[in-house]
């Protein structure tokens, strides 16, 4: 949790584990992942399934949104969209919004020109 609270890269299950066995040898894949699950099945942390090609985690649970770089593959936060705490939900009880825009982040857009 505190490498979640203290990166706020939106790492991988992956870039947990390679960068936390540097100086915890013991530790293993299964741990991360378990750990990782247990925190997003209890709202400490968020899964972030923007990646297709990977599940990224996010240690910050206040409402804000996410941008997907489709260059880089960096993931970004942004401030929450007003269109989430306005929607009518027809009586349905709401539990998690998840809302996320993808694209070409301003450093790829940049390299572009």
């Amino acid at each position: 949790m505190n490498y979640l609270l203290t990166h706020s890269t939106h790492p991988s299950a992956e870039e947990i584990y390679t960068n936390l066995s540097e100086t915890m040898p013991t530790l293993s894949k299964t741990t991360v992942y378990n750990t990782l699950k247990l925190l997003s099945e209890n709202g400490a942390a968020l899964m972030l399934t923007i990646d297709e090609n990977k599940v990224c985690f996010d240690g910050d649970i206040t409402p804000h949104t996410h941008f997907f770089c489709t260059k880089c593959g960096r993931i970004y936060d942004l401030p929450q969209s007003s269109f989430a705490k306005e929607i009518d939900a027809g009586g349905h009880v709401i539990t998690e919004v998840h809302c996320y825009y993808r694209g070409i982040c301003k450093n790829c857009s940049t390299e572009l020109k």
